[in-house]
């Protein structure tokens, strides 16, 4: 038996999914019942969003890729437990 879901969602975010859909060859209404069944299953939900640093952090990344590609301020590879005591106490 199937049933309607009604939501409210802003109409470009909507339009944009009914495209993307589309795209795939699906109906949105394949997209959404995939979504509730994976919900459903694994009872979480993960939110997405891409990451733009901010310009204060671009500048300090910027900066310890320099320090990686010159081998500056880097910490030395331990194989042992005692040698990392031995330079942390250093």
């Amino acid at each position: 038996m199937k049933t309607v879901i009604n939501i409210k969602a802003d109409k470009v975010i909507k339009d944009q999914a009914v495209e993307t859909a589309r795209e795939m060859g699906l109906p949105l209404s394949t997209v959404i019942n995939a979504f509730l069944k994976s919900f459903i299953a694994d009872k979480t939900i993960t939110f997405t969003a891409p990451y733009k640093p901010s310009k204060a952090l671009e500048k300090i990344l910027r900066k310890a890729d320099k320090d990686i590609k010159a081998g500056r301020n880097l910490s030395p590879v331990f194989t042992n437990v005692a040698d990392l005591m031995a330079d942390l106490q250093a």
